[in-house]
């Protein structure tokens, strides 16, 4: 199982272009809230840029809630000022990439939550695809391999466990950069990625005994590292 990588530096300034070109598409054409877009299609024409970085723009103005897609129906713009809109558009343009200790430390707060939530609404499902990463984390380790990314695989399962779409996606925004800068800041040693099977283990017990607070205990023996890495220094 791989985690597909695409780090914000890639097409930042891709994505930038096009929102900066979608704030003067509605200030042009005077849209309001509830007016509709035009397709992917004449947008990617439009802007001439892919149609999957337009997907990829319009999402993110969705988590942000500037647009609203509908299945069938196409993108819209949500219910809010064009005063508003305008500044959190620049907003939006103007921020900065987070450092890597900023973005590990998000990690380990959301995580501290996500598990006590996944531990309380665990389905068979969750259990299975856990166990799957979980497998697939000690059999790289053992094998003397990299396992960076199986080791997020097996956090992000727990974050879909969690049940809580808002907490999954934040998960599915930080972990690519985590992903690409693990190796470059030597968070983790060999030593500590053995050590991860055991730990591994033990919140994946927890989870399946439905035991939320013996799953946060277990998570946060499981981040002593990043603890030290984040407050030590």
């Amino acid at each position: 199982m791989k985690l597909e990588l695409h780090t914000k530096s890639d097409n930042k300034e891709i994505q930038s272009k096009i929102i900066s070109s979608i704030r003067e598409l509605i200030n042009y054409k005077n849209l309001e809230p509830g007016d509709k877009l035009p397709s992917e299609r004449m947008l990617s024409e439009k802007f001439g840029v892919s149609r999957s970085n337009i997907r990829e723009a319009i999402q993110k103005l969705e988590f942000y809630g500037i647009l609203h897609s509908k299945p069938q129906s196409g993108t819209f713009v949500a219910d809010i000022g064009v005063v508003a809109m305008n500044g959190m558009l620049e907003d939006i343009l103007e921020l900065e990439e987070p450092d890597f200790k900023s973005l590990v430390e998000t990690r380990i707060l959301l995580e501290l939550k996500t598990v006590r939530l996944a531990a309380s609404r665990r389905t068979e499902e969750d259990l299975i695809r856990l166990k799957a990463a979980l497998e697939a984390y000690s059999d790289k380790t053992l094998n003397g391999e990299d396992a960076v990314q199986e080791d997020l695989l097996f956090h992000l399962a727990i974050a879909k466990a969690s049940g809580n779409g808002t907490m999954n996606t934040l998960m599915l925004i930080i972990t690519p950069e985590i992903i690409t800068n693990f190796e470059k800041y030597h968070v983790c040693n060999e030593n500590q990625s053995f050590m991860g099977i055991q730990e591994h283990q033990d919140i994946y017990d927890a989870i399946r005994d439905q035991n939320p607070q013996l799953a946060k205990e277990k998570m946060k023996i499981h981040f002593k590292t990043l603890y030290q890495y984040c407050y030590s220094k």
